[in-house]
């Protein structure tokens, strides 16, 4: 019985040229950013990855399919040895996920074209170690944060500049009372202010920030710890000065004092807000040497929602954290268990002791 002449059907083809290369590859980092806007991933984490593949690219000076393990092992190990350990954890996880892109979508391609076959170089033995986790952060006390906005809202009083310092003092009580992200709170817009809603009225955070990149995550807080006493004041004798309609659609609830082209008041920025609350707390805070930053006072807000007895759940969805374990590392200051079950192995024992002893 003789053997059949078994033919592979496949189309052949030539070696590709370094021009079809260039243009492949251009086409499959554009593919992979469409892939990563379809999943709904933040622009910002989109642009985050093809930095670091465009990094990675620069040292390789070859397409990033041909890399090997050997080559990653010189990568980690030599060139980005100095590199602080969040950056290479961020620049091995781009490559993975890109890998894992390549793989699903464009393995055979790049084998009927170069004749290699796709192989994420990352592996157990040259993965960087270690985790993105966020540093302990103790906030200032109640007294010490109560001070703070005491001396600053005397400062008012005097300033030479009333709405402006106005704005950034309200911004900050709004993240000590409810526990706005900074982003959150200059994103918000005056309509954001749902006062009929619930037993406190509450806000439309619009901007929320979404789990590993996943985009804005919306969810409505409630104007609790005064913070609805804090707006009122803010809006009904305060948000005028800044000259905006408040019929307009999307007029920004924290306005700045420069215009757009309409004539329309912009947006506040991120970093004015943060520089106000540091200047405060440097004039306000002497006793306090770490810098006070809104996150800082995101943790004091959970840490005071904890204490005054509000459990985890409700703090969780109040700050918006998709995993309560995130919401645990932000009271963690003044959770008692490791204290409470001492004591009551005290109380055991001493239990025992006595029934021993009687």
């Amino acid at each position: 019985m003789g053997l059949a002449v078994v033919r592979d059907l496949r189309e052949a083809r030539a070696p590709a040229s370094p021009e079809e290369l260039a243009e492949f590859e251009t086409d499959v980092l554009s593919g992979f950013v469409l892939a990563r806007a379809a999943a709904g991933l933040a622009d910002s984490t989109i642009r985050s990855d093809v930095m670091h593949l465009e990094q990675i690219r620069a040292w390789f000076d070859r397409p990033l399919w041909e890399m090997e393990p050997a080559d990653a092992d010189t990568y980690f190990g030599k060139a980005l040895r100095a590199a602080a350990k969040n950056t290479r954890l961020a620049r091995a996880q781009a490559l993975k996920t890109y890998f894992a892109f390549l793989e699903l979508r464009h393995k055979v391609e790049i084998h009927q074209l170069t004749g290699r076959v796709v192989e994420c170089p990352i592996d157990e033995m040259n993965r960087p170690r270690g985790q993105q986790g966020a540093s302990l952060r103790i906030p200032p006390s109640a007294g010490q944060v109560e001070q703070l906005f005491a001396c600053w809202r005397q400062e008012l009083v005097t300033c030479q500049k009333f709405a402006p310092v106005a704005r950034n003092y309200a911004a900050a009580r709004l993240m000590a009372e409810v526990g706005l992200r900074v982003n959150e709170a200059r994103s918000l817009d005056l309509a954001d202010v749902k006062w009929d809603l619930g037993r406190f009225g509450k806000l439309h955070v619009r901007k929320g920030k979404g789990a590993r990149g996943s985009g804005p995550r919306e969810r409505m807080v409630p104007l609790i710890n005064d913070a609805g006493r804090t707006l009122r004041w803010f809006v009904e004798d305060v948000w005028g000065h800044f000259g905006d309609d408040h019929n307009r659609h999307g007029s920004a609830l924290f306005p700045s004092e420069r215009r757009n082209t309409d004539g329309s008041a912009t947006r506040v920025g991120t970093e004015a807000l943060r520089a106000a609350l540091a200047e405060a707390a440097e004039n306000h805070l002497p006793d306090w040497s770490n810098k006070l930053t809104p996150h800082v006072l995101r943790h004091f807000c959970a840490s005071q929602l904890y204490l005054q007895g509000m459990d985890l759940i409700a703090i969780q969805e109040a700050l918006g954290h998709v995993w309560v374990a995130t919401t645990m590392q932000y009271i963690h200051v003044h959770r008692t268990h490791v204290e409470d079950a001492w004591i009551a192995g005290q109380q055991r024992a001493a239990q025992r002791l006595e029934g021993l002893l009687t």
